[in-house]
């Protein structure tokens, strides 16, 4: 325990002097946006020691998946875990703003202020969003203008346009002293057209998110591994041929990463409209594939 502490402090302080402060500010707010409790070199710190218990632990059975798990391990919980938090968290209160608007217009036209409608809406079950205007409520509570803690709110997730512009617009209603129940009620309005446009882009793209799913992680990487099967048969047989089967399987297996990787990051294109949205989908497809490819060896093949 001792020298898991004391690796971790030797860790941290490397990482402080080899990142630039430039990047680290903007990991925090990436970690900070996801939720995650810790410093941007703290998370880091815990991303790459998982990495190589992880790596560690499969290395005694293979030297060369254990550099590879240490890796995947160490990204997957840098990069790609908080980005998949953010979207699911995103997801899950973009679904429940236009309730929550629509809450805080009624609470209004009941007389009580705005800053009262918002303590109100804490009490309320809106999932994650609930927990947004808690930290907001809790701001005010502390002296902070509402105007400055609404902005705070956009800025923890500016990376949903929905959320970001919506209470963009509340906080210019509220400069303005406009009839804050009528902005709630027609920006809600707008926010379920614009997530019911959303809905429909996923359904109508359903066959081309299909076809990457199925050629990226199954029938391409199925393929292929049949093949380095009967290239190894070949190579094992009585035929005098010798080929280079591990070399093949090694760069067939990182084509299969590549691949999923590209489908992974055409499917967020076609589904979401942007790049970090198809991060998930090229993990998933990369596991998938890797898998499928292993799986292919338990084929019985005979000649």
């Amino acid at each position: 325990m001792i020298k898991m502490a004391s690796m971790s402090s030797t860790l941290i302080n490397i990482l402080r002097r080899i990142i630039p402060s430039r990047l680290l500010r903007r990991y925090e707010i990436l970690i900070y946006s996801a939720g995650i409790g810790f410093l941007a070199v703290e998370y880091l710190t815990i991303s790459l020691l998982l990495g190589i218990i992880v790596g560690t632990a499969v290395a005694f059975f293979n030297t060369f998946y254990g550099a590879v798990t240490f890796l995947a391990v160490s990204v997957g919980m840098a990069a790609v875990y908080p980005y998949w938090k953010i979207n699911k968290r995103i997801s899950e209160m973009e679904k429940m703003l236009p309730d929550a608007f629509f809450y805080l217009a009624s609470s209004l036209r009941a007389g009580i202020s705005f800053s009262e409608a918002l303590e109100e809406l804490t009490t309320s079950k809106f999932g994650p969003l609930t927990e947004e205007f808690r930290r907001v409520v809790a701001e005010i509570k502390k002296g902070r203008p509402t105007t400055d803690a609404l902005n705070a709110f956009a800025v923890r997730n500016e990376k949903s346009a929905v959320l970001y512009r919506s209470v963009k617009i509340l906080i210019e209603a509220l400069d303005r002293g406009a009839p804050m129940s009528d902005v709630l009620v027609s920006v809600a309005n707008d926010v379920r057209e614009i997530l019911k446009i959303k809905q429909e882009r996923k359904a109508s793209t359903g066959m081309q998110t299909m076809f990457f799913i199925m050629s990226s992680g199954i029938i391409g990487p199925l393929i292929l591994g049949i093949v380095i099967k009967v290239m190894d048969s070949i190579s094992s047989s009585a035929v005098s041929i010798s080929l280079p089967v591990e070399s093949i399987r090694f760069l067939v297996m990182m084509f299969i990463v590549i691949q999923a990787a590209v489908s992974g990051l055409g499917i967020g294109i076609i589904r979401e409209g942007k790049f970090s949205a198809g991060l998930k989908y090229s993990a998933f497809l990369a596991i998938m594939g890797l898998l499928v490819f292993k799986g292919s060896a338990l084929i019985n093949l005979s000649f």
